[in-house]
Order: structure tokens, then C-alpha cells, then sequence
């Protein structure tokens, strides 16, 4: 089943690159364009958008193409060659390395959010993963209302839900089948946001006043709390290339990590990379 899903993903994201394959003119110059193909993490979408449009100033000749799809088909399309830069916010398993430079353009928090209604203001992280393997079932076993936990998460594949599972659930718990499943961070959000007794976990950097984040182990999803390493659910944003980054796909990697490029990203919430 989960085969047929990634096979299903990577079909639309070949025909929704198909237009973009070669080179085009330009509207506002006529000259032909140089085009970056960009597929994976749904997290890591909105800030790749915000990349290419900062990126697309400085270079008048360069088209970049971003289409979500989950890091999973980020990953496997930049190996197939559908992408010239796959995204995942997740960190790749072994088998997926192959073949493939990995870079890391920023860090970002896991927000374990609730109803802004909800009384409870923080979990540990063995009160979420219960919460998701159905081992607490009733808000009143938190010292809350007394009313059934609705929780919501990501579906197979995502980078969010691969990153949950490895920071919070770990090896040998999985998440239960009867939660509500969503394709997106915006969709888990605004169905929390809607249901008073819903909790889910979305990017720290998408948490609007619609919802609220919640601590987790007394700490706070701040952004100086993940910037001094004290809150417990942060994963990386990767770019992921076939071989080296070279030609365009490079110069525009080298203005991801520098100074522009970053400022773009920290101005969203996002923290740099880890400097190695």
C-alpha cells in the first residue's frame, strides 16, 4: 500500500515538473531561462517558495519550480532524476544516501499543539507518545476536561511524521491507526484549531493564533530555546542532490546558506544550520 502511494506521488510530481523541464523564455526579458526543479517536504515548501522568489531577483535568468509532494518523494525524485534539489525534513535512512549529497539549510522545531481552549500548558514527551499509541485516551488522565483525545498526524512518508516518530515515539512504539490523518501542516492545524479536544504537531515556524503550542518537558517552543538546544523536538530542513551540486544548482544552494538566503529563513522562525 505504501509503494502504490510513493509510485502515485512521484507520477504527479513528474507531470507537475513536466512543464517545467528545459529551458523557457522569460516574459520580462525574452531571454531564454536556466530552471531549478524542486520537489519534496511539505514542511520545507513554503520556505523553498520564499528562497526561489528571493533568489529569482538577483538572477533575472533563473526560473526555480517548487512543488510539494513529502520528503519521501523528495528524496527518491532528486535520485530518479525527476528534481535537480529534493527537500526533506527528516534525516535520511541509510538506504536513501546512496548516491547523494545531503545539506542542511536550516533547523526547525517540532510544536506539539491544542485547541486554544485546552487548560493543559505542557506534556512530557511520554505523555504525547501514550497520547499517540492510544495508551491515554481521555484528556482527564492529563489533569483536563474529561472528554476523548482526538489526535491528529501527519501520513506516511512525511518528514514531520518521520521526525515525530524518531524524537518522540522511538524504536518499537508506533502511532495508532485511529488517529486523523492530514496531508499538511495547514491541515493538521486548522483541524485542531476546530476541535476542542484535538492535539497535534506541526512546524514551530506555521504556529499561528489559531492554535497553541504547548511545552514539552517543562520547555517551551521558543525560538531561543531551540536556538540554546533546550527544547526536545527539533529536526533539520535538507536539501538533497544527486552526486555534487554543480552549475546553477550550486550558486543557488551557496545563496540558500548564505547571508541572504538565511536571512530569509531566520526572519520565518527557522534557526541556521549546524555548522560542521
Amino acid at each position: 500500500m505504501k509503494n502504490r502511494v510513493y509510485q502515485a506521488l512521484l507520477v504527479l510530481a513528474c507531470v507537475s515538473l513536466a512543464l517545467g523541464i528545459g529551458g523557457g523564455c522569460s516574459k520580462r526579458t525574452g531571454r531564454q531561462e536556466e530552471r531549478i526543479r524542486i520537489v519534496g517536504s511539505t514542511s520545507v515548501f513554503p520556505f523553498a517558495e520564499m528562497l526561489a522568489e528571493a533568489y529569482e531577483e538577483t538572477k533575472p535568468g533563473v526560473r526555480v519550480d517548487v512543488q510539494a509532494g513529502g520528503s519521501t518523494v523528495g528524496i527518491v525524485s532528486v535520485r530518479d532524476g525527476i528534481c535537480d534539489i529534493g527537500t526533506s525534513s527528516r534525516e535520511l535512512r541509510d538506504a536513501e544516501k546512496n548516491g547523494v549529497t545531503i545539506i542542511e539549510i536550516a533547523r526547525d522545531g517540532i510544536a506539539v499543539i491544542v485547541h486554544r481552549s485546552n487548560k493543559l500548558d505542557s506534556l512530557t514527551k511520554k505523555q504525547i507518545r501514550d497520547i499517540y499509541a492510544k495508551k491515554i485516551t481521555n484528556w482527564k488522565e492529563l489533569g483536563g476536561d474529561d472528554a476523548s483525545i482526538a489526535f491528529v498526524t501527519r501520513e506516511e512518508g512525511s518528514g514531520t511524521r518521520g521526525a515525530f516518530d524518531e524524537i518522540v515515539m522511538g524504536e518499537g512504539t508506533r502511532i495508532s491507526p485511529s488517529g486523523l490523518v492530514q496531508d499538511s501542516n495547514g491541515s493538521i492545524r486548522e483541524a485542531v484549531a476546530t476541535s476542542p479536544h484535538a492535539i497535534g504537531y506541526i512546524s514551530l515556524a506555521l504556529v499561528n493564533e489559531k492554535v497553541r503550542a504547548i511545552k514539552v518537558d517543562g520547555v517551551a517552543p521558543t525560538h531561543e530555546n531551540l536556538a540554546e538546544a533546550k527544547y526536545p523536538v527539533v529536526r533539520p530542513f535538507l536539501f538533497v542532490v544527486k552526486g555534487q551540486p554543480k552549475g546553477q544548482v550550486k550558486e543557488f544552494i551557496d545563496f540558500v546558506l548564505g547571508p541572504k538566503g538565511q536571512e530569509v529563513l531566520n526572519k520565518e522562525g527557522l534557526l541556521s544550520p549546524i555548522v560542521k
